[in-house]
């Protein structure tokens, strides 16, 4: 079978870390997820070799991180050839029109405000997730 998608989850908050962690396992989605608290090993982790290789991923990210800004994570995933593919969520508490405009238009594929409403959040990781594998599914020749 073809790779499990892995969750990277860049979420300085701990506490919504741990919160957004507990409800992708309550709907049931076992998919590893990798944490990280800052953007620089976040993207560091996303520019690296192993994702870059294997691309299964789906991205969780926060706008507001200690080190640096989430929208600028957003515009190098999608401006990267390799990782432009990969679904994006955004996982923030900023609610302003203009910035949740500005990511979609940046390529982000879902923007969620914090608090999070866990049964949307669910079920929108697993349409992405679902889409992910579908996109990334090899191409069976006619011949076969």
């Amino acid at each position: 079978m073809s790779n499990s998608v892995k969750i990277v989850m860049i979420e300085d908050d701990h506490g919504h870390a741990r919160l957004i962690e507990k409800n992708i396992r309550r709907a049931n989605i076992s998919n590893d997820i990798i944490h990280f608290d800052h953007g620089e090993t976040g993207l560091a982790y996303l520019m690296g070799d192993e994702v870059r290789d294997k691309a299964s991923i789906l991205i969780l990210l926060d706008l507001n991180l200690p080190d640096m800004s989430g929208v600028d994570i957003l515009q190098k995933v999608k401006n990267d050839e390799v990782l432009r593919r990969a679904p994006v969520v955004i996982l923030t508490t900023t609610d302003d029109r203009t910035e949740i405009q500005h990511c979609y238009d940046l390529g982000c594929n879902v923007y969620i405000t914090k608090p999070v409403d866990y049964d949307a959040f669910a079920l929108a990781i697993r349409q992405l997730g679902l889409f992910l594998s579908v996109i990334q599914a090899p191409i069976i020749s006619a011949e076969s």
